[in-house]
């Protein structure tokens, strides 16, 4: 059983209208800051909030009022209910809004990837989903895995950033516990976002040169040796009769002549 009443606040509006009991007794019963109540009281805290009558509703005694109005040191107790027994909050995966339950896969993808050192549970807790829901994505036999995009869920609102660096820590003081040996890459996916962030970002090669570091220039000293090609004449492209054809040719019509 929970020692804060239902509407806390609600209860407090009721108690600073229709009571004389001190800011601080309020504050204390209610588990509010003390000028919080005092913002009740002044309107500028809870406005348009209807009070909530505590005796009515079987969490205050008038007795117990009339005391802590006598005595403005004595705190108000909440009274007992035995309808009450074993209801706190159930213990579970976390409500999700139905505008966000289909971008789940992708966060637990997201997760199983970055981050393989979270537990089932974990991923639960964080994303409000269920175990056999995590164990078909890790084992990539969910219906739908082809089209699934891993997204962080911090992005898409599914949980905190602090929570999700909690549960981190968490998996890694675990590992610490047993004694396993974790390789570098995963001593840095177990370093919170807000670490990360906080390192200096590597330089980026331009993508105009992106695989030219790793050429290099041999110098090995020798020369390359231009070969020397025969290169034809110009008139050996041309079949013209040479001089010693002609004399003959001019022989022979003279020898006819005769």
């Amino acid at each position: 059983m929970s020692d804060k009443p239902i509407m806390a606040k609600a209860t407090a509006v009721w108690l600073v209208d229709n009571t004389t009991l001190t800011f601080k007794q309020v504050a204390d019963f209610c588990s509010l800051h003390e000028l919080e109540v005092q913002g009740i009281a002044d309107g500028d805290v809870a406005a348009g909030v209807k009070g909530f009558d505590p005796v009515s509703n079987n969490q205050l005694t008038q007795d117990e009022i009339d005391r802590a109005e006598k005595d403005p040191t004595h705190r108000l107790k909440l009274k007992f209910n035995p309808a009450a027994v074993g209801e706190e909050k159930r213990r579970g995966p976390r409500y999700t809004p139905l505008s966000k339950r289909q971008d789940r896969p992708a966060s637990i993808l997201w997760l199983v990837k970055f981050h393989p050192e979270l537990a089932d549970a974990q991923i639960s807790r964080l994303v409000g989903t269920t175990k056999p829901t995590i164990q078909a994505i890790r084992e990539r036999t969910h219906w739908n895995i082809n089209n699934i995009e891993p997204i962080d869920p911090v992005a898409l609102g599914l949980c905190k950033q602090s929570e999700l660096d909690q549960q981190v820590q968490k998996a890694n003081a675990k590992r610490a516990r047993e004694g396993q040996v974790m390789s570098d890459d995963e001593r840095r996916k177990l370093v919170s976002t807000e670490q990360s962030l906080g390192g200096e970002a590597e330089p980026k090669m331009p993508s105009a040169i992106s695989g030219l570091e790793t050429f290099s220039l041999s110098n090995t000293g020798e020369e390359l040796e231009e070969t020397a090609h025969d290169v034809p004449d110009a008139e050996s492209f041309f079949n013209l009769p040479n001089d010693e054809a002609e004399d003959e040719t001019d022989t022979d019509d003279d020898d006819r002549g005769a």
